[in-house]
């Protein structure tokens, strides 16, 4: 697995434990992949599948219940959740930003930065620089969710992680958000996507990897699903 970005070895990750003791339902099931190092990989599957859990594993916002996560080769157990999330940056389904202006929002990802450095970052994300100073209340779905990820690429990350950004996002959006993703792999930022959208995933995979039930699908399972054909609801 020499030059991969992420690898997952024999993971396993049971559901939250109820009130008897007992495990949920498992999320993973001893799942070995890798992520290629470069372009965009297409995490896809249908509901349920576990495709968050293993961006959240990625990102060490969840951790396994048995087998390791590498980030280019280093357990991710051993490294400092802050610096590893400032290094592999994410975006969330559901754009939250925190109380105040989207200058404050970008402040807290990066306290060194000055209004230069944010309305460039702005305007990578195709907002004005006016909306410094636009509070996190005001702004509709698709432009939080456009600051989101200036909250994160503020920071300068080595990796992107999209765990189905235009979901419940405007047209205009899911296109600003699918160019940025493709600008950044082309210039050295490779991406993992997560979408329940098969038409979406023709666009934007360099690489796929499908799951089901919490396992990796093989070739013929991957195939006929993203070709619409399993019978398997997105």
């Amino acid at each position: 697995m020499a030059g991969a970005l992420f690898e997952l070895d024999r993971v396993v990750v049971d559901g939250d434990v109820d009130a008897g003791g007992e495990p949920g339902p498992r999320i993973l099931d001893d799942v070995t992949l890798e992520v290629p190092g470069s372009g965009i990989t297409v995490l896809a599957g249908p509901s349920g599948a576990g495709k968050s859990t293993l961006l959240r594993l990625c990102n060490r916002l969840a951790v396994p219940t048995s087998g390791r996560v590498l980030y280019r080769g280093a357990d991710v157990a051993g490294l400092d959740p802050l610096v590893h999330r400032r290094r592999v940056g994410m975006v969330f389904q559901r754009p939250a930003l925190f109380t105040g202006t989207v200058r404050d929002n970008l402040l807290v990802a990066r306290p060194d930065g000055d209004d230069a450095r944010f309305a460039a970052v702005l305007e990578a994300v195709t907002l004005p620089s006016t909306f410094l100073d636009r509070t996190a209340d005001d702004l509709s779905g698709g432009e939080a969710q456009r600051a989101c990820l200036a909250r994160t690429l503020v920071t300068d990350p080595e990796v992107l992680l999209m765990d189905e950004p235009t979901s419940s996002v405007d047209p205009t959006t899911t296109a600003v958000l699918e160019r940025l993703a493709r600008d950044l792999a082309g210039g050295g930022v490779p991406v993992l996507w997560v979408t329940h959208d098969l038409a979406q995933a023709g666009r934007l995979a360099d690489h796929r990897i499908v799951l089901m039930g919490g396992r990796v699908a093989d070739a013929d399972q991957a195939a006929a699903y993203l070709a619409g054909e399993s019978g398997q609801r997105p």
